[in-house]
């Protein structure tokens, strides 16, 4: 019998960004819940992923990330998070953040296309597992400042536990310029 498939929909108002139903069961012993199947997801993640896990504790902010070529798929294993979202995308309105609140234990996954700025806020110890569509290439790693005013995220903290890496993210400004010269190839990326 096949498997069932991740029921997605959208998750905010920028496009691309799912949230899934993840397929699962629950009983007396607790929830099992399937997280990734390539069938499900290939034609977005092809024939090369890499699964990372991140601990946190609470208070801590990671992000805001972006990747030209890399997607996410986000399962929260335990605790709780603000998730945090703008499309930087060329061609895409003007970027405004959103945020999404994600709770262990429900069985759903985000998805996080290119081009879009992520991160997240530990509102409690939490362990997130995420899948992503290429190897690890600090090539296409890119970030833009938490806290940048003109994309208005409502992180509900003033003064995160944060990466020296975090701390130093650029405007959304330049962020913006960067990722603009990056796609349009005057800028190749280091």
């Amino acid at each position: 019998m096949p498997a069932p498939h991740p029921v997605f929909e959208s998750a905010c108002a920028i496009p691309g960004v799912m949230r899934a139903a993840l397929p699962g069961g629950e009983d007396a012993r607790g929830r099992f819940t399937e997280v990734f199947r390539l069938e499900w997801m290939e034609e977005l993640f092809g024939g090369v992923v890499q699964v990372n896990c991140s601990f946190s504790r609470a208070g801590t902010l990671r992000g805001l990330h972006f990747h030209l070529r890399q997607r996410d798929l986000w399962f929260l294993c335990s605790g709780r998070i603000r998730a945090g979202v703008a499309d930087l995308r060329t061609g895409a309105a003007p970027a405004r953040g959103l945020s999404i609140d994600l709770t262990a234990g429900k069985g759903e996954a985000l998805l996080i296309p290119p081009g879009v700025a992520h991160g997240f806020l530990a509102l409690e110890d939490s362990v997130l597992v995420y899948v992503v569509n290429g190897y690890y290439d600090g090539s296409d790693e890119h970030g833009v400042a938490w806290d940048d005013m003109s994309l208005g995220i409502d992180w509900g903290v003033s003064d995160p536990i944060l990466s020296a890496r975090d701390r130093a993210n650029p405007p959304l400004d330049s962020a913006r310029k960067r990722l603009a010269a990056l796609e349009s190839g005057e800028l190749e990326s280091s």
